[in-house]
């Protein structure tokens, strides 16, 4: 072979390779890549519905925000949301550079046509209007509309946005054409917003009239992350869920561990670099669903764990507060040992991931419409082997941390809601700050 044929071998295979790498990175570049930033169209000099190219960003992927879907929304069934813009309001626990969400359809009985979509920074708080400059168009595989099937979820493209930790995000959607019951979470202690017609790149937000309390189709909001390594999921019914908590205002126990992270950090102590994202639906049991459908509403800890939990980016701890339902919505006596199974179950499903898993006892309820004495019964059986080592890797003593010293089957008074069940804002601290951030550290063990 000639010098001069050697060289155009060559120069073929490497121009092959490179057209390969090109297809492969087409191939990925909506679930794990930032593509652009997303500002579209003539305004912008970019093409409509294309996002811009942006540099390569440093640091890892990990969850902002989060909300595990918990069912279909009433009376949805017929128009959905067709022909309306939703704009969910979010609270970004950790900082980024580029973001992605994900659109669920999990209770949808037809395909979710999204045509538009958009990312914001919120002007402030409890507003539909974005930050100047902030809004983005999303896309999914390079394209602005995506179509979710029913039962199905999409992850669109990274956008290059600059995510405030501590901010709202706002996170607009319009659908044409309903797609049958729309998949929602119901208890979100947070307020946001719908409008007729498509106004999802409106930074006013003077055209989102409708205000509402629940999250709709949006379930994940992850970041391009330098400020994080890793993140934690809070795996929990209404006590993680926060449904006492004050509305508006971020006081979930999740919320709180995520202050106490950042603050930790700010005072050089060794903590790990977690984000904090929420996955607690209000009445969720550990052994079955609390719902009729298929798939039923309100999903067992059992079968949404890999949905929740496994599948979100970078989890390296997992802290589950699973039980008390399993007690309370039982009309017979709750056996103990299954509902501890259950939870060795959910333990063994993490650390076949490399999962940490932190796990609560669970706190008193004396007081509330529910209690009896055998239900107290069988809660300290519950923590009685939570607390004997046989099941998680490590133990928040969330029962010792709120009960009333005085009636160690009640709330601490001021940690009351006033339902009984269900702890105050005071509370909710106070079950962050029961967590040894120490037991963050680590990885799962190979045998527990």
């Amino acid at each position: 072979m000639t010098r001069r044929h050697g060289c155009a071998l060559l120069s073929a295979i490497m121009a092959l390779i490179v057209a390969l790498s090109a297809a492969i990175y087409v191939g990925v570049s909506y679930v794990d890549v930032p593509v652009g930033d997303g500002r579209t169209g003539a305004k912008n000099g970019g093409s409509p519905g294309r996002a811009d190219a942006v540099p390569a960003s440093t640091g890892v992927w990990v969850g902002a925000w989060s909300a595990s879907p918990s069912g279909a929304e009433p009376d949805t069934g017929t128009n959905g949301t067709a022909g309306r813009s939703i704009r969910n309001v979010v609270h970004a626990g950790v900082s980024g550079t580029s973001a992605r969400i994900t659109l669920s359809n999990l209770y949808g009985t037809r395909p979710l046509t999204v045509t538009h979509a958009s990312i914001a920074v919120a002007a402030g708080a409890d507003t539909a209007a974005a930050a100047t400059g902030t809004m983005r168009r999303l896309t999914f595989g390079g394209a602005a509309s995506v179509v979710v099937p029913a039962g199905g979820q999409r992850v669109s493209d990274a956008v290059a946005l600059p995510v405030p930790r501590g901010g709202d995000i706002l996170v607009s959607t319009y659908s044409p054409a309903s797609s049958g019951p729309v998949t929602f979470h119901e208890e979100a202690r947070q307020i946001s917003y719908a409008a007729d017609g498509d106004h999802t790149q409106d930074a006013t937000g003077t055209p989102y009239k409708q205000r509402d309390d629940h999250w709709r189709y949006l379930t994940a909001l992850d970041v391009l992350s330098n400020e994080a390594d890793g993140t934690v999921v809070a795996l929990g019914d209404s006590l993680t869920d926060g449904v006492t908590s004050t509305e508006n205002a971020d006081r979930r126990w999740p919320d709180a561990l995520s202050d106490r992270l950042r603050t930790a950090l700010g005072t050089g102590t060794d903590v790990p670099r977690y984000s904090v994202v929420n996955a607690g639906i209000s009445g969720n049991r550990v052994l079955v669903d609390g719902g009729s459908g298929n798939p039923a509403g309100n999903t067992s800890g059992l079968k949404r764990f890999a949905r929740d939990v496994l599948a979100r980016p970078n989890v390296k701890v997992v802290v589950i507060d699973l039980g008390v339902n399993d007690i309370l919505r039982n009309e017979q006596r709750a056996d103990p040992e299954a509902i501890l199974d259950g939870l060795r179950e959910l333990v063994r499903q993490a650390h076949a991931r490399g999962i940490k898993v932190v796990g609560a006892t669970l706190m008193p309820f004396q007081g509330h419409p529910r209690y009896t004495g055998v239900r107290e019964e069988v809660r300290q059986e519950v923590n009685a082997g939570i607390r004997s080592g046989t099941v998680y890797d490590a133990v928040v003593d969330f029962d010792e941390a709120l009960r009333d010293p005085y009636n160690p089957r009640a709330f601490r008074p001021d940690y009351d809601s006033g339902d009984h069940l269900h702890p105050s804002d005071k509370g909710y601290r106070a079950m962050a700050g029961a967590l040894d951030l120490d037991d963050l550290k680590g990885s799962a063990p190979a045998r527990l």
